[in-house]
């Protein structure tokens, strides 16, 4: 007990503490720098009845959605290459290669892609020196694909590594006895290999659909104004707007919708780790 107190003190402040008072601020109303105690639902109806919360939150879900799904895409092949194909005594070299973005800042690595997508950027001069397109494509950055595919590449080494732990827990022995059954490579990565790698998958989608719905930096810097998400809304309302309780109320919303979500995945990942009945 002795040695748990510290980590409970700790855990305590930094995380039940704020929490408490975001919750407490969100039940009051302010007006410019006049801040007002008495307990208000205010701040909930604009943040669940206004079209344009709304339609940001919506945003936000969307973007996280196809965040989420592009990176687990683009993870599993990685992961099972390296669990199925590498052998094991270069398998914790290519782990660790995996890991060199995190070398650079995270605003360095957005930056790069603005580089990358920009009117002027690698691509559109990549394009236009093979003669495929005369003029600069100005579609590929400031939108919502742009938010969407900097995410992405920002969180793949995020969900490499559960997808990889899980498949290096699936028995072999399994999959040699599909073959001897006589299925196909590919049915037996459907039928055995996808199956048992599935908590690996829940992991690694609740791992990058958490922080990625509230993200501000990328939607703000590569999103433009048809990028921006619930994060940039709450974030205005805490500085420019001077009204953090609407700010706290539309952070509390948008925290109970993203648990609803996880609590489905955690759902699922607990049915797949007990298998069929």
């Amino acid at each position: 007990m002795v040695l748990i107190s510290p980590t409970l003190v700790f855990t305590l402040l930094m995380l039940a503490v704020p929490l408490i008072m975001v919750l407490a601020l969100s039940f009051w109303t302010q007006s410019y720098l006049t801040l007002d105690r008495s307990f208000s639902l205010e701040n909930y109806k604009a943040a669940w009845t206004e079209p344009m919360y709304q339609y940001l939150m919506a945003r936000s879900l969307r973007i996280s959605i196809f965040v989420t799904a592009l990176t687990v895409l683009l993870a599993y092949p990685v992961a099972y290459f390296i669990s199925f194909h590498v052998t094991p005594k270069r398998k914790a070299m290519w782990i660790f290669l995996i890991t060199i973005p995190f070398w650079t800042s995270y605003l360095m690595r957005i930056f790069l892609w603005k580089v990358i997508l920009g009117y002027n950027g690698v691509v559109n001069g990549s394009l236009m020196g093979l003669g495929l397109i005369e003029q600069p494509l100005s579609f590929i950055l400031y939108n919502q694909n742009a938010v969407v595919l900097t995410l992405a590449h920002s969180w793949v080494p995020f969900a490499i590594l559960p997808i990889f732990v899980a498949l290096e827990r699936v028995d072999r022995s399994l999959i040699e006895a599909a073959e001897d059954l006589g299925d196909n490579r590919l049915r037996r990565f459907l039928r055995v290999t996808l199956p048992l790698s599935m908590p690996g998958v829940i992991a690694a989608t609740i791992i990058v659909f958490i922080p990625t719905i509230g993200d501000y930096v990328t939607p703000r810097l590569v999103g433009g104004p048809n990028g921006l998400m619930i994060s940039n809304m709450i974030e205005l309302q805490f500085k420019k707007a001077n009204n953090a309780p609407l700010g706290a109320a539309l952070a509390i919303s948008a925290m109970a919708i993203v648990t609803c979500v996880t609590l489905v995945f955690v759902w699922m990942n607990r049915k797949f780790m007990r298998g069929p009945k």
